[in-house]
This record gives C-alpha cells, sequence and structure tokens, in this order.
C-alpha cells in the first residue's frame, strides 16, 4: 500500500527539521566569551606589482638568474665589432628598414552588386573559409565567406553584414545594393 501524500510531506518536514538543527550535525557557533588565538592571523600583503618593487629589492629565483643578468639600474649598449684583421672598431649598421607591403595576388577578381542582411555572416558562392577583399566606395574590408549565398537566381554576387555593407559602400542608410570589387584569395 503506498503511504498518503500527508504522511509523505510530514516525513519530509520531519526530515529537514533534523537537518537544519546545528547541534544534530555537530556545527556550533564561536563562543564569544573567550579570546581568539593570534596565530590564526597572518599579515597579508597586497600591494600592486610596482609597489612591491619600489619597496622591496626585486630577488630572483634559480630559473630568473643568468650569467649575464641586468643589474638593478644597468644600461644596455650596443655591441662593438671589431673588423677581421684591422683592429679598427666598427659599428654595426642599424639603418631603418623599408616600411612596405602588397597584397599576394588574387586568384581572380569579380565586380558585381552587393546586399546586407542580419545573418552575421559573409555569403558568396564560393567554398565555406575562403578569404576576399571587398572593395566599394567607402573603402575595402577582408572576410572570410561563412555561409552559401546569394542564390543564382538574382543579380547579386555577395551577400554581407549590415555593419561591413554600410563600412564599404559609402552611401546612406537607405541603400539596398552597391557596387563592389572582389577579390579571391
Amino acid at each position: 500500500m503506498r503511504p498518503s501524500r500527508t504522511v509523505a510531506r510530514a516525513a519530509l518536514a520531519a526530515a529537514l527539521a533534523v537537518g537544519a538543527l546545528p547541534g544534530l550535525v555537530g556545527s556550533h557557533e564561536p563562543k564569544q566569551d573567550r579570546p581568539i588565538d593570534a596565530v590564526a592571523f597572518r599579515q597579508v600583503d597586497l600591494a600592486t606589482t610596482p609597489d612591491r618593487q619600489r619597496n622591496r629589492d626585486m630577488v630572483l629565483d634559480a630559473t630568473g638568474r643568468s650569467a649575464d643578468a641586468l643589474e638593478p639600474g644597468g644600461r644596455l649598449a650596443e655591441p662593438v665589432i671589431v673588423a677581421a684583421g684591422s683592429g679598427s672598431l666598427v659599428r654595426p649598421d642599424a639603418s631603418d628598414p623599408d616600411a612596405a607591403w602588397s597584397w599576394k595576388p588574387p586568384r581572380s577578381t569579380l565586380h558585381g552588386l552587393a546586399s546586407f542582411y542580419d545573418h552575421g555572416t559573409t555569403a558568396m558562392r564560393l567554398p565555406r573559409g575562403t578569404v576576399v577583399v571587398i572593395c566599394g566606395a567607402g573603402g575595402c574590408i577582408e572576410r572570410v565567406i561563412t555561409d552559401y549565398g546569394p542564390s543564382a537566381a538574382g543579380s547579386r554576387i555577395i551577400d554581407m553584414y549590415r555593419p561591413d555593407f554600410f563600412r564599404i559602400c559609402g552611401c546612406g542608410w537607405w541603400s539596398g545594393t552597391t557596387e563592389v570589387t572582389i577579390r579571391v584569395y
């Protein structure tokens, strides 16, 4: 015979009441009549790293020390190279390199219309993971194709995430399509 719900509820309430009694489970409140041992407390330094380094000398362990360690307050110096056979000192040539960059040549270039959608991806009829550079009147951005589309029946070649579309569009918020050049890498 199954116990009634009233009996089950009473048993559950009794079990919870017994579990809530601190004396039965071994817990107790600390007594306020005796002092707390001073050993229970210790000083904790919560200073930031610059504060700790300013007030104390930094001591490195064995892994942080090396034969040519720079002492605190030491200076770095350029190495001096002796020319072979001449005995004269030669300063190393540290001329500034020319700053330059270039795109690698694309596999193909496409021209057509782009539109936007709010899916958060860049959709083109290319395999996922293909890197493309999309250029419009407002500039260029580099994206990775993460979705397949737009449909072959439409006149668009790419659907872009809305913020990307307006970044390269150079047009107002009312625009739905824009002319783009896409370099496929």
